[in-house]
């Protein structure tokens, strides 16, 4: 393996902190700690050494080092004789923040047991349910910090967000029918017009008129897109400035048929040309972009920009958490229909509804578009394939690996055109994370597992494959190689989310299919901050 430098997450933190823990922007959060229900939840109580770790763990929090702050939480916790609540709701929030859901509930409801009056920790379980798509576990809670805190507008508000929730999915099941006809087959881009004051490009250089739909249409289908079209959208892209709402329906429409006529597991091979005489034949793989798209520039620039001689494979997430996911998700579809074999993408977990309406996409989409825009997007979300093999040695996949004997055909069987359901095998390829002991173990993130070194190699043994590459994860130096060399994690937004100072990262696989890793940081962009589109319930996650 070889490692290339180029000198050219994981939320926002909180707002503030108090000696009873760190606050987020939120008013129940502002709050300080009472500390009149359990002596265990007084800081003061606290040994010398231990209250200097959690005010060490509160800071980092606050600065935005997550990792080091769940560090030092769990390091105080282990010089106690027994957990203090206000420690591990603490550190429940700084699990919510690199979304380890599953263990910030486990967290705040251990807390929680300690004191039942503890409002901090219902609130976080609520918090870590609703990320879950778990709105009843939610509004259980939210309803808990109402009883301790009535004042508190907040989380009335919360309460009232996963009510209208419960509702909307109650009244979703009961009108749902086989029959029911998804937007793509009744939207009409036709019918949107294009004004005279609108100064971007157009796929046919000049806008088309009525009598000349057809033809317009024509030119959004696979490999049809002029790449003049596609390069001059991603220079206005570069100047904060969008494409038409009417060239941007054509591309989703036609982009959700195209995926939905590809198998869940891809097959890509090396080229057999480079992209020019100074390198050897090769695919590059990205890790998660997450609305990043200054430093999705930044790649083009250092790798080249993608064709068919220079190909790249996407590895999901390229939404959410960023301020620039449009621009991102729509350079990659044009790309795509302009160039099929230039460009391929394998869906993350943050294409998906729930996923959108917490961190910030929806919001973003309906405010540079509308809502008819985004049920778009979650179409072609819904058709993204799941995984893809290189040269049928490399397994790439955004999460990781189902904890049962898989096989590759069962994997490009898989039903998409849904949502993920809360368990299974897309599940597991979009959720799952590796773990350095062997087994399976529940997943730290509250859906799918936790996978050791021996599954990864009895899944590679089992189809025949060299090497797994996963996505998912935040990782310092842009990349991590585990499980004996045979799991690769890479991470391709550097500095996520304005906050945790990590390398993003992409490789290559040439013909002999040998990992070569070049790493960068990130780049300036426009000051609009990492989740500023994120409402409602989006801001407990900021």
């Amino acid at each position: 393996m070889e490692t290339e430098q180029n000198t050219a997450s994981n939320d926002s933190p909180p707002a503030a902190s108090d000696k009873a823990g760190v606050q987020t922007s939120t008013a129940t959060e502002k709050t300080p700690d009472n500390n009149t229900s359990a002596s265990s939840n007084r800081s003061s109580d606290l040994p010398e050494k231990c209250l200097e770790l959690k005010e060490k763990g509160n800071k980092a929090l606050v600065e935005g080092h997550i990792l080091d702050a769940i560090t030092l939480y769990t390091e105080a916790l282990s010089l106690l004789p027994s957990p203090n609540a206000i420690i591990l709701s603490n550190r429940a929030q700084a699990y919510i923040k690199v979304e380890n859901y599953g263990l910030a509930i486990v967290d705040a409801s251990d807390a929680i047991k300690i004191d039942p009056a503890y409002p901090k920790a219902y609130y976080r379980r609520g918090t870590a349910n609703f990320a879950l798509n778990k709105p009843k576990a939610a509004r259980k809670d939210f309803k808990a910090v109402c009883k301790l805190k009535p004042k508190d507008r907040d989380a009335r508000v919360r309460y009232a967000e996963c009510e209208k929730m419960v509702k909307e999915a109650a009244f979703a099941a009961a009108i749902e029918s086989e029959e029911t006809i998804p937007l793509s087959e009744s939207y009409e881009p036709s019918d949107i017009v294009i004004a005279a004051n609108y100064d971007g490009p157009h796929p046919n250089k000049t806008c088309l008129v009525n009598g000349e739909m057809d033809k317009e249409d024509a030119l959004f289908k696979p490999g049809k897109l002029p790449m003049e079209f596609v390069k001059a959208a991603v220079e206005r892209f570069k100047d904060q400035k969008l494409i038409h709402k009417r060239y941007v329906a054509r591309l989703l429409i036609n982009c959700k048929r195209y995926f939905e006529s590809l198998p869940s597991l891809m097959e890509i091979s090396i080229p057999n040309t480079a992209k020019d005489e100074s390198s050897e034949p090769h695919v590059t793989v990205c890790g998660d972009t997450h609305g990043q798209f200054y430093d999705v520039m930044n790649i083009f620039a250092i790798n080249g920009f993608p064709s068919a001689s220079n190909p790249y494979l996407f590895n999901g997430d390229f939404v959410d958490r960023g301020s620039f996911s449009v621009e991102v998700i729509l350079t990659f579809l044009l790309l795509k229909m302009a160039c099929p074999e230039c460009i391929y993408l394998t869906r993350g977990n943050h294409e998906t509804k729930n996923m959108n309406r917490i961190y910030g996409f929806e919001g973003e989409v309906k405010a540079k578009y509308d809502d008819k825009i985004f049920d778009l997007f979650l179409e072609v979300f819904c058709q993204i394939p799941l995984a893809a093999v290189i040269e049928k040695k490399v397994f790439v996949t955004h999460g990781g690996l189902p904890v049962v004997p898989t096989t590759l055909n069962e994997i490009k069987k898989v039903k998409r055109g849904c949502e993920p359901p809360e368990k299974g095998l897309m599940s597991d390829l979009l959720w799952s994370d590796p773990q350095p002991f062997p087994g399976k173990s529940p997943s730290k993130r509250g859906v799918g597992f936790s996978f050791g070194p021996d599954i990864t190699e009895a899944f590679l043994n089992q189809n025949n494959l060299k090497l797994l590459v996963r996505s998912h994860e935040v990782k310092d130096e842009g990349y991590l190689v585990e499980h004996g060399g045979k799991t690769i994690t890479v991470f391709s937004a550097p500095n996520y989310c304005d906050s945790m100072g990590n390398k993003g990262a992409f490789i290559h696989f040439g013909k002999d299919l040998e990992p070569k890793f070049t790493q960068y940081k990130e780049v300036p962009h426009p000051e609009i901050r990492p989740m500023a589109y994120a409402a409602g319930m989006g801001g407990l996650f900021t």
